[in-house]
């Protein structure tokens, strides 16, 4: 059986799945996350043979430490700050997804044996997508951009992991999303922030336990110095305006949900930074794709429960609240401005300069 695996950001969406997918593999993990009351909380109904290392990687004498006593034959880097939250913070959003980055690698690349590192990247890199204009799908190969603080720190912590001396993967993720009511969250800037993306921008999703699927195999996989993408199959290409309704409406709240704007077909740069992806190679490797859109959306109806009955009768009620509070209630324009949108009421998205 292969050795430890480290995983940084282990009670995230993504790291909490990809622990317990481990898990069933009978690998031996740590978790490596913050010592919050929520994370503490998680760590109780953690799969047997996990166990946590409470430590923040921003610290390097910590981060240190951590590697030194679990001496991970793999490392899973999935610790991160992501959209909205990252507009909100942009010093600390630095000190984690790149700083932070830069030192395990350089800690990782210290240690006597040193890690397989398997690094969490985003199709963020590719940068802002026009879909009238950019061909697609997105490959390894397609050039990066910078298009929002995102973006920019997950093409820059990728270098960093590229460049180092380590038996690195890296894994692009598309849109990942969970069939689990409770696994994301409620938060009202998460709900302005879908509100400001264009509705005919394409987005490529994935559910979260098949990017745990990819994960756990890159771990093993003969794919070192690779850069794969991973979303799910082809049902998966859908536009940003469908997601959302279409969850919803599996979950009894159908039309509760209001009608965004569609991005400027003149603009390239007002656009979010997601496309449609090439998974051919990274299916092949890793073989993750498990769960189609349709699989998903039926899913979370099951799981919705006795909500589906009683939510119709809220949507109209819903769908005025969530209106006034979208991005471009009472905004002057035609398309979707969404750096504008998140500069109004998130924080400053640009790039560090």
């Amino acid at each position: 059986m292969p050795g430890t695996v480290l995983v940084t950001g282990g009670f995230g969406l993504v790291g909490s799945a990809t622990v317990r997918r481990l898990a069933e593999l009978g690998r031996t993990v740590v978790v490596a996350d913050l010592d919050t009351p929520a994370n503490r909380k998680a760590a109780e109904q953690l799969p047997g043979g996990v166990t946590v290392h409470w430590a923040d990687l921003t610290d390097a004498e910590q981060t240190g430490r951590l590697v030194a006593e679990v001496a991970p034959e793999v490392i899973v880097h999935l610790a991160a700050i992501i959209p909205p939250g990252i507009y909100k913070n942009r010093a600390l959003a630095r000190r984690v997804n790149v700083d932070a980055t830069a030192t395990l690698v350089r800690i990782a690349e210290s240690q006597p044996a040193p890690p397989r590192f398997v690094q969490a990247s985003s199709n963020a890199v590719y940068g802002a997508r026009n879909p009238h204009r950019a061909t697609g799908p997105v490959t390894a190969d397609t050039p990066m951009k910078h298009s929002d603080l995102y973006s920019a720190h997950k093409a820059e912590a990728e270098t960093i992991v590229r460049d180092s001396s380590l038996n690195w993967v890296v894994l692009r993720l598309g849109g990942v999303l969970s069939v689990d009511p409770d696994a994301i969250p409620f938060s009202i800037d998460a709900l302005y922030f879908e509100s400001t993306l264009p509705t005919d921008g394409r987005l490529h999703t994935v559910d979260v336990r098949d990017v745990a699927w990819a994960f756990a195999a890159a771990t093993t996989a003969d794919v070192v110095g690779e850069i794969l993408l991973i979303a799910g199959d082809d049902s998966h290409r859908v536009l940003q305006g469908q997601v959302g309704p279409a969850l919803a409406a599996a979950r009894g709240l159908r039309n509760g949900l209001p009608t965004g704007r569609k991005g400027d077909p003149d603009s390239d740069e007002d656009w979010f930074v997601t496309d449609w992806m090439d998974t051919t190679r990274a299916q092949e490797a890793l073989n993750f794709q498990h769960h189609s859109w349709q699989d998903m959306l039926d899913e979370a109806a099951r799981r919705a429960g006795p909500a589906r009955y009683v939510l119709p009768l809220a949507a109209p009620l819903v769908k005025a609240i969530l209106q006034r509070r979208a991005a471009y209630w009472k905004q002057p324009g035609k398309y979707a401005d969404p750096w504008g949108a998140v500069r109004r009421k998130l924080g400053d998205p640009s790039p560090d300069s």
